[in-house]
């Protein structure tokens, strides 16, 4: 059995993002006329770590990068099994565990929620 549940940082993995298009020598513009957005708001929403990119944009996004998916994401390790037993020897749940549930919880909230807009790959039109 593991000793952690591996979960995406979306901070650090947002500043990954800033961090790999700068090194592309690209601008947000540039990012959003590859995906075909009307808006920057949600290249700006990744790297604010408010949201992750859909698997089929990240996959753009490793393309465009030119790396691999797992290069743009930053993972996290949230231990697993961190009940703790009182002197009465009941369980009882540390504060990590509540966190982990929580970060879970945030997880699958944000898994389930509705798309707003499709995306429309478009390939990169040269300057």
């Amino acid at each position: 059995m593991y000793n952690y549940f591996p979960v995406i940082d979306l901070c650090a993995t947002g500043k990954n993002i800033v961090r790999l298009r700068k090194a592309c020598g690209l601008t947000v513009r540039d990012v959003q006329q590859f995906f075909g957005f009307e808006e920057p708001q949600a290249i700006y929403k990744w790297q604010q770590g408010k949201s992750l990119p859909t698997v089929d944009n990240l996959f753009a996004l490793s393309f465009l990068f030119g790396v691999s998916m797992n290069d743009i994401l930053v993972e996290t390790k949230l231990q697993q099994n961190l009940n703790t037993v009182t002197a009465n020897g009941k369980k009882q749940e540390s504060k990590e565990t509540e966190y982990v549930d929580d970060v879970l919880l945030r997880a699958i909230e944000v898994l389930e929620a509705p798309p707003k807009k499709k995306s429309t790959h478009k390939v990169f039109e040269e300057r």
